[in-house]
C-alpha cells in the first residue's frame, strides 16, 4: 500500500487490521528517512543525552538476542 492523495479521504477505521498495520509501517519508515525533521523537546534531548552518557559509562546493558532465544526455546520444552 502506498499513500496517494486519494487516500487522504479514506476512513482509516474502514481498513483491515493488516492494511492499518502496513500503513503504520509505511508512515514509520517514511519518518526514519528524515530523523532531523522530527522535533525533539528539550526534556527529550536531555533524556537522550543522559542515556547516551549512561551507555558510555556502563556499556551496553541487556541480554544478547541469541541468549534470549535460547531461554525462550528452553522454556517451551
Amino acid at each position: 500500500m502506498r499513500y496517494t492523495s486519494a487516500m487522504a479521504s479514506v476512513d482509516i477505521a474502514s481498513l483491515s487490521l493488516e492494511e492499518r498495520l502496513r500503513l503504520l509501517d509505511e508512515l514509520w519508515e517514511s519518518l526514519s528517512h528524515t530523523p532531523e525533521a522530527i522535533p525533539v523537546t528539550r526534556a527529550q534531548r536531555e533524556e537522550l543525552d543522559r542515556r547516551l552518557d549512561d551507555l558510555d559509562r556502563e556499556g551496553p546493558v541487556g541480554i544478547p538476542w541469541d541468549v534470549v532465544l535460547l531461554r525462550i526455546r528452553a522454556r517451551a520444552k
